[in-house]
């Protein structure tokens, strides 16, 4: 089935096109809208085509790493609701919900998007924890990208909460704003036979040969690359993923920033 699916999408793309008519470099239409969770300290729901995701931030006090003891954490999950596709089923996180939490994870992270020192409380003892939660309630493909699109827009539009006796009083916001210092956007470039795309649906996901997910920081650096797919990758075919990744990440930017500057 997916071998006649990948012979169907290739002759498409052969031709310019793809099965839901768009161009090879082009995104499906993407809406931005923060705030839409009101038990989060910050969230946000992209909606990119059939793909619609949220990510919710909350906010916790906890002991540090050890190895960072005047740093806060910042940890990131996903689950796949069994509402946002089919063949999703309930229970432990699967593998793809891990790898798309840990690729969320790396960008943000390697960008160096928050500062972790200004969420010190006690050196070694306590420090401001931020989880973040990304959940799709439709997949229809590319939840790497739009989940990081989500979470970087929770993360500028949540709001630190009140303080009792070293534990956050939630449900308490304060007008502070969380020390965010950069937005690292994820793009992900897909290759399928001698041809790549961007903002692959559920089915082009399924016949991939391998991808890339490139992080981009506001002035064109590259701060975290994570290969997946079972084909290799020349030194050609990742030069124009990266330039391809650079071009787009300009675009989704844009959005964003217009998203937050409502």
């Amino acid at each position: 089935m997916n071998q006649d699916l990948k012979t169907h999408i290739n002759d498409a793309l052969k031709k310019g096109i793809r099965l839901d008519g768009r161009k090879k470099e082009e995104f499906r239409k993407i809406e931005i809208q923060t705030g839409v969770v009101a038990t989060a300290e910050g969230s946000a729901r992209v909606k990119c085509g059939d793909t619609e995701v949220i990510a919710g931030i909350k906010l916790d006090i906890g002991e540090p790493y050890l190895d960072s003891p005047e740093d806060g954490v910042m940890i990131v999950g996903s689950e796949m609701l069994p509402l946002s596709n089919p063949e999703f089923e309930g229970g432990p996180p699967r593998i793809d919900a891990i790898e798309v939490a840990r690729v969320i994870d790396r960008g943000i992270r390697e960008g160096k998007a928050i500062d972790t020192k200004n969420l010190c409380i006690k050196k070694g003892e306590l420090v401001w924890m931020i989880l973040i939660d990304v959940l799709p309630i439709n997949h229809d493909g590319n939840l790497i990208d739009l989940g990081g699109i989500a979470a970087l827009a929770a993360l500028k539009d949540a709001k630190m909460v009140e303080v009792k006796d070293n534990k956050p009083v939630f449900g308490k916001k304060t007008k502070q704003s969380l020390p965010i210092l950069s937005m690292p956007v994820p793009v992900t470039v897909v290759k399928i036979g001698d041809n790549l795309i961007v903002d692959p649906t559920d089915a082009e996901e399924k016949v991939l040969d391998a991808r890339l997910t490139v992080s981009v920081l506001e002035d064109g650096t590259l701060c975290a690359l994570q290969k997946a797919g079972n084909a290799s990758l020349s030194v050609k075919d990742i030069n124009e993923m990266i330039d391809l990744a650079l071009k787009k990440s300009q675009e989704i930017r844009k959005k964003l920033e217009e998203a937050l500057a409502k």
